[in-house]
């Protein structure tokens, strides 16, 4: 069988790299943020915690948080014409005003 080459990250090189006063241990308030059903978030990836990570086509787009399901939470965004609901940890959301 073929190798398949890459994976979830492949081509994020620039995408996901973070500022040097950004690297080092993240704050735990931004681990534990908490949210309402209805809030506007921003998808905005954390890099250095791989868990709850959406699809590297998401980045920076603004959803809907529709549901929280174990500690992460349902958002629902749009792609392209298609509504998508996605589950992302709180560490890689942004708060955004309505």
């Amino acid at each position: 069988m073929v190798q398949r080459t890459g994976g979830n990250r492949r081509k994020t090189r620039n995408k996901f790299k973070k500022r040097p006063s950004e690297k080092g241990r993240i704050n735990i308030k931004k681990y534990i943020q908490q949210f309402n059903i209805g809030d506007k978030v921003m998808l905005q990836a954390d890099t250095s915690i791989h868990k709850g990570m959406y699809f590297r086509r998401f980045h920076s787009k603004v959803g809907v948080v529709q549901n929280k399901r174990g500690f992460c939470y349902e958002v629902q965004i749009k792609d392209g014409h298609k509504e998508k609901i996605i589950i992302v940890h709180p560490v890689h959301l942004l708060k955004c005003q309505k």
